[in-house]
């Protein structure tokens, strides 16, 4: 029996953006900077205000997706070591994002951690987060440091800083190929 929470169900958004957002700031990071490329920060802004409603909808649907693929690949790398995902990924993300309080409020992390639980479980993170309502303008910028530390948590596992990059940048080629 399938789940209305199945990933066939969810829209996928805009993945691209998405992934633009997220390698922006793991450059940012990885390159030394303590904050985020002043000049690639305004582009994104730019990109982001001329989106427009349905546009911002597909961002968030993007940033779901990217998170849903990203788990799609840890949950497989610590089953193949006899590993949960869950047991690894969640708590050191619930640690991180609270360490985090300026950007991400600490009622928004039970949501983030329900997401990513969702993600490696095969639910669609965009349905799951269906059921409780709209998202709301505080957990945004908590769910773009979700899909950021998952990308990291894949690049320290790989030992190569664009290695997620990569690997979701593939499979979007090779999802477009098909």
């Amino acid at each position: 029996m399938t789940s209305s929470c199945d990933p066939a169900y969810a829209p996928a958004g805009d993945v691209d953006a998405a992934l633009m957002m997220v390698d922006s700031r793991l450059k940012s990071v990885h390159g030394g900077k303590a904050d985020a490329d002043p000049e690639g920060q305004a582009l994104f802004d730019q990109y982001v205000a001329s989106l427009g409603p349905g546009g911002l909808d597909d961002l968030v649907d993007g940033t779901c997706t990217l998170i849903y693929m990203l788990m799609v690949w840890l949950r497989k790398a610590h089953e193949a070591e006899g590993k949960d995902a869950i047991e690894y990924v969640v708590p050191t993300l619930v640690t991180t994002l609270s360490r985090m309080p300026k950007s991400v409020p600490p009622e928004s992390i039970p949501m983030m951690a329900g997401l990513v639980v969702a993600c490696a479980t095969g639910l669609s993170p965009s349905l799951w987060r269906a059921q409780y309502g709209d998202w709301t303008p505080p957990e945004l910028t908590p769910l773009e440091a979700t899909a950021f530390l998952l990308a990291d948590h894949i690049n320290r596992i790989a030992d190569d800083n664009d290695f997620a990059t990569r690997l979701i940048a593939d499979a979007l080629s090779q999802a477009y190929e098909d």
